[in-house]
């Protein structure tokens, strides 16, 4: 269906064109699979590129299968519970650290105040990465949420649609549930049966910490 992810990227932005020259727009590619799709988004749409560090809860033993996921601001979504948990957070916690220090240096928090975000992934599985970046985008002051892949699980697309289980919420104090759900899912592609995100890209190699930085610093 892509060749990579760039070309996934390319093909989202026809999606997206109302977003070109946007004021107060921001692309957030999560990282590190996104940013090679949100970089070509941004340059298509000739808008401003960040990324929104996140971090999927796999699964012991499954760790592809997503489990649960946190994002900065002490944000965790939780999906299935399994003996080993614990030991997942606190090791996702410490790289989510190490990745907000590696791509964002000592570069400001985001402030998203006001603003329109376009959260960008190489796709959507189980959705629930992607949850914990719609919730924390809000959290940051994000005026209207944008969920943009090339391609996802109809189940996914559909579920950040729709609000949060609240009991499935971490660290968001007394948010509305209306804050945790996307204002919009743009996604190209909801092939079925759906297997994984990357069987519908001919090269899903993971873009090296180097290779993420290096798209960021091209468009700060």
């Amino acid at each position: 269906m892509f060749k990579d992810r760039s070309d996934a990227g390319r093909q989202l932005a026809l999606l997206l064109s109302q977003y070109r020259d946007a004021q107060g727009c921001i692309v957030l590619a999560l990282p590190r699979g996104g940013v090679p799709v949100g970089a070509e988004v941004a340059r298509a749409l000739h808008l401003p590129l960040d990324v929104l560090v996140v971090r999927k809860l796999g699964l012991p033993g499954h760790e592809e299968y997503a489990a649960g996921a946190i994002a900065v601001g002490g944000i965790r979504v939780t999906g299935e519970e399994a003996p080993g948990m614990a030991r997942t957070l606190k090791r996702e916690q410490r790289e989510l650290q190490r990745r907000e220090r590696e791509y964002r240096g000592d570069r400001a928090p985001l402030d998203l105040h006001d603003m329109t975000v376009l959260l960008v992934d190489d796709g959507l599985a189980t959705g629930l990465s992607m949850r914990a970046a719609v919730i924390a985008a809000r959290v940051l002051g994000a005026a209207s949420v944008i969920v943009a892949v090339p391609l996802g699980s109809a189940f996914a697309c559909h579920a950040l649609q729709t609000p949060a289980d609240p009991s499935a919420l971490t660290g968001i104090g007394s948010m509305s549930p209306a804050m945790t759900h996307a204002d919009e899912v743009v996604c190209l592609h909801t092939p079925e049966p759906f297997f994984a995100v990357g069987a519908w890209y001919e090269s899903f190699e993971a873009p090296s910490d180097e290779e993420v930085r290096q798209a960021l610093a091209q468009w700060r």
